[in-house]
């Protein structure tokens, strides 16, 4: 036996060895209710095809007052775009969306590494920036008022993204979308940003049209890209106007887009909604996404100062020198049943001063993604605390998964993420999720071969995740959709 494989052994032997000694002692088990996979929801929206009932006098504001006035607003998972589809159908498309975005999100942080980021003005884009709305794009999305008046448009909201964008007439290439396209000849609030402009050189790929005006260009991992004139827009949520927020008016926009107008870019990056805005909203944004197989009430966002919660349970934010618009956390380990899953330790999540590795928490990916040994670890010692439950079939990315049919409750281990100063207990559902309408549950979680790892979409659900960007750092509120 060569060195290699007796080092491999002695490792495996090791961690057979830490599971019998965890499970020495008793494991803490919760209830999990089987439910049914969810069924996409009828669209509503208050307050947002008819402007003319509002004084825009009174509510327009510039970026730059410090009005702290939280504001808020329905979010709406994509499922509710195809509401003639199965709920299997429904989940198949989610799995896939998933793996796309998941692969968009690692080339991301391997170009960002190995790229040299320039930003000229000239005859052609100098780099490209891998983000966004393509079909593994974010999941959920807002309706909101672009222009004056307000032409209300379906945007998806990422937090793997900076740039704000939409499609705008005229259409050099425009994909199929709900609502009209918006013409920015008809808004009284538009206006191009300068060649040359600080405003224009925050971009990492521009260039200037013969007007002298600033092109802007976003491109994506598929091929798949939009390109058009870099403006000023006044953005509309419900009663509040937000005005002169950097936005891509997107003419030619091709490749494997969705229904969606555009896209509002909550990433860390100098030109994301978040940081335009930061002053206005004090710099805090949280969200709370709903279990759609248990509740009926739609997910919610706010931006502002009341989005902190006694309840919170904080962890401070990592710095990426290499890429901003992550928002990175210090993972410390994981516990299964009460206890730590033995082999899982910081190193194993470590972001190194190169760029490389660590954990994003991600409200465009679903699945949550582990580096591989972390996954192995997390998932066997699951299995061993699960053996009273019927195995199924492996489904998709999952692989381990169970037969809960004919079950009206059955207990599962606890599942507790231990962050730098947080440690987040999740609910059963958010573990343990329903695969198709027969009673088959999964482990959803998933091992990666990419360094980094990936907190999603699936184990947020039910928490307020704020983002405080004053305080550098994010907290998970429990039950904080009330």
């Amino acid at each position: 036996m060569d060195a290699k494989s007796r080092n491999a052994l002695l490792f495996s032997l090791s961690i057979l060895f830490a599971i019998s000694a965890t499970f020495s002692a008793p494991l803490r088990y919760q209830t999990l209710t089987p439910g049914r996979l969810p069924s996409p929801s009828a669209l509503s929206w208050q307050n947002t095809d008819t402007a003319a009932e509002f004084n825009d006098a009174e509510l327009e504001t510039d970026l730059t007052t410090n009005n702290t006035l939280p504001l808020h607003f329905q979010l709406h998972h994509l499922d509710a775009l195809s509401s003639d589809a199965t709920p299997e159908q429904l989940f198949d498309l989610r799995l896939q969306r998933d793996a796309l975005r998941v692969e968009s999100l690692f080339s991301l942080a391997a170009a960002a590494i190995t790229r040299n980021r320039t930003r000229g003005v000239g005859g052609g884009f100098s780099s490209s920036v891998i983000s966004g709305l393509a079909q593994g794009s974010g999941e959920y999305f807002t309706r909101l008022g672009v222009g004056t008046p307000p032409r209300y448009l379906y945007m998806v909201l990422d937090t793997g993204s900076d740039v704000v964008w939409v499609q705008c007439a005229p259409c050099t290439k425009c994909y199929s979308q709900t609502d009209p396209v918006f013409d920015p000849s008809k808004s009284g609030s538009y206006s191009a940003v300068p060649c040359g402009s600080p405003l224009c050189r925050r971009l990492d790929s521009s260039r200037c049209n013969r007007k002298r005006t600033c092109m802007y260009q976003v491109s994506y991992g598929d091929g798949s890209f939009t390109t058009g004139e870099f403006a000023t827009e006044t953005l509309t949520f419900r009663r509040t106007k937000v005005a002169r927020v950097a936005i891509g008016c997107g003419h030619d926009n091709e490749g494997l887009f969705v229904g969606a107008a555009g896209l509002l870019g909550l990433g860390r990056g100098r030109l994301s909604f978040p940081t335009q805005t930061g002053r206005r909203f004090n710099q805090k944004f949280s969200y709370c996404l709903v279990d759609r197989s248990a509740s009926s009430k739609p997910s919610s966002m706010v931006f502002g100062g009341a989005t902190v919660s006694r309840a919170a349970r904080f962890t401070p934010l990592l710095t990426n020198p290499k890429l901003d618009t992550f928002y990175y956390v210090e993972l410390l380990g994981i516990s299964i049943g009460g206890t730590r899953v033995p082999g899982i330790t910081p190193s194993l999540f470590k972001l190194d001063a190169a760029g490389n590795g660590g954990v994003i928490v991600d409200s465009g990916t679903s699945v949550t993604r582990l580096t591989r040994p972390a996954y192995i670890a997390m998932r066997d010692v699951f299995r061993t605390g699960a053996s009273s439950l019927r195995r199924a079939p492996d489904f998709s990315l999952f692989d381990t998964c169970f037969d809960l049919s004919g079950k009206t409750e059955v207990k599962v281990p606890t599942v507790v993420l231990h962050f730098r100063g947080a440690d987040v207990s999740l609910p059963a559902t958010n573990y343990l999720i329903p695969v198709d309408n027969s009673g088959t549950f999964c482990f959803a979680f998933a091992g990666t071969m990419s360094g980094l790892s990936i907190i999603g979409n699936i184990q947020q659900q039910g928490f307020r995740v704020i983002y405080d960007l004053a305080g550098s750092r994010i907290g998970f509120a429990p039950r904080g959709c009330m």
